[in-house]
């Protein structure tokens, strides 16, 4: 074994399996929400390549299984898998949706404005994360600026059709589809696969699955889920390893396109249920929503500052 053998990720201390479990109850509960991007939090929290290379190992040591089988291939694979970050994340991310399926959607129907007022300064902080990632600019600065415009402008359009109505018996086969795509938008910061369930009438019906256990749905669900993340990683971690600049900043764009979910004054907008309604200007209640977007702010602040010393002491 000479060049193709791998560097096996080292073994971590306690308390950084500690710290991905935290990560992955992050990301987990900002996917139960509507307009909040779990790869947004991935970012924050300074794992998103991390986790998008560790997935496509799994992927890659997958398809060894069903196109070889290629054995040594398949180890090799496997053991480029960072599963001290893996398996920690996987398990916050499943404690969180089991745990919080029910009162995200609670607070999210009932308490609109200042559900969305938290996130709002969640996510708009969180901006400065990919900005902070660019490689250096080159000459091509008109390019640069029109796809963070272009990415910024689709993204608030499609955010706009998120009004469907809630179905309560979907087909399997729509669900499988459905979750095909939505898992799609965990791993793109900027888009929402709540939203996308939300704009298909599928939200509530997903959580309530969740919450009330119908492991039917559950496992139609992930299997689609499961199709979808196997077709898509490969092709966005090519984009973040060949074309890493434009891809950061089509995800600038897509996260501040996205705010338009975000706004806390929203005219028909009665809750998750209602989607997205036309954006005015502030009233009663603004205390509570601008209070909480501070609060957000802060808090993505507080997490961008211990990442940068994490990578500092950690020579990165």
């Amino acid at each position: 074994m000479t060049s193709e053998t791998p560097a096996v990720p080292a073994r971590r201390r306690p308390w950084a399996t500690l710290l991905n479990l935290a990560r992955g109850f992050l990301i987990g509960s900002a996917e139960l929400v509507p307009g909040v991007s779990g790869g947004t939090v991935a970012l924050v929290t300074g794992v998103y390549d991390r986790l998008i290379d560790a997935a496509a190992h799994v992927l890659a040591a997958g398809r060894r299984v069903v196109v070889g089988p290629d054995r040594r291939a398949f180890t090799l694979e496997l053991r480029r898998t960072d599963w001290w970050l893996v398996l920690p994340v996987l398990l916050g991310m499943a404690a969180a949706v089991l745990m919080a399926a029910g009162t995200m959607e609670a607070f999210v129907t009932s308490h609109p404005e200042h559900a969305r007022g938290l996130f709002f300064g969640l996510v708009a902080t969180s901006i400065l994360v990919p900005m902070r990632m660019l490689p250096p600019a080159g000459a091509r600065r008109v390019r640069d600026v029109l796809v963070v415009v272009v990415a910024a402008v689709v993204a608030f359009v499609m955010i706009g059709f998120a009004g469907g109505q809630t179905q309560s018996n979907p087909s399997m086969i729509v669900v499988f589809l459905a979750a095909a795509v939505a898992i799609c938008a965990l791993v793109v910061p900027g888009v929402s696969g709540s939203f996308f369930l939300l704009a298909i009438g599928l939200y509530s019906t997903t959580l309530g699955a969740v919450h009330d256990r119908d492991l039917g749905y559950i496992g139609v669900f992930a299997a689609g889920a499961a199709v979808g993340l196997a077709t898509f990683v490969q092709v966005l971690r090519w984009l973040l390893h060949t074309h890493r600049r434009l891809t950061l900043l089509a995800m600038i764009g897509l996260m501040i396109g996205s705010l338009r979910a975000l706004w806390p004054w929203q005219e028909g907008a009665g809750g998750a249920e209602s989607g997205v309604g036309q954006l005015i200007a502030p009233h009663a209640p603004v205390a509570g929503p601008v209070g909480l977007a501070l609060l957000g702010c802060a808090a993505v602040g507080v997490l961008i500052l211990l990442e940068s010393r994490r990578a500092v002491q950690s020579g990165q």
